[in-house]
């Protein structure tokens, strides 16, 4: 079965809850945190790696051994903001570039069937990206 890594996007509906939270947290494998400030934030994915950017530089981070991403009030991992979207409601997904794949029965169908990679996962007006491994 493969293993899911879902982290917060800063995407649609999520941008908006974002709004009172001005750092970004990412934690890896290793039990790095790196906090960044959402000023003037951009992300990109190239190949395996999320490259973030913002007003005070870049970051890299290799997906597979990136554990979460998660908005915070205060710099610290334990603010974070929920994940919006439920395992059993339907879902659409598309790839990281906006073309569609698929509709499911649910997120959990969806992370059984999809292959490996970044993906953003639409729930209704929530969105979300998941990385699937």
């Amino acid at each position: 079965m493969k293993k899911i890594c879902l982290f917060v996007a800063v995407l649609c509906a999520v941008m908006a809850q974002a709004a009172d939270y001005p750092y970004l947290v990412f934690s890896n494998t290793a039990g790095t945190t790196t906090v960044m400030s959402v000023s003037s934030l951009t992300m990109s994915v190239s190949g395996s790696s999320l490259q973030v950017t913002n007003s005070d530089g870049t970051e890299t981070f290799t997906l597979t051994e990136l554990v979460s991403m998660q908005f915070s009030a205060d710099g610290s991992a334990t603010t974070a903001i929920e994940h919006v979207l439920e395992a059993d409601r339907a879902v659409e997904v598309f790839s990281v570039t906006g073309v569609q794949i698929g509709s499911f029965g649910s997120l959990r169908k969806a992370v059984q069937e999809l292959n490996a990679g970044a993906y953003v996962i639409k729930q209704g007006v929530n969105t979300q990206t998941v990385v699937v491994k």
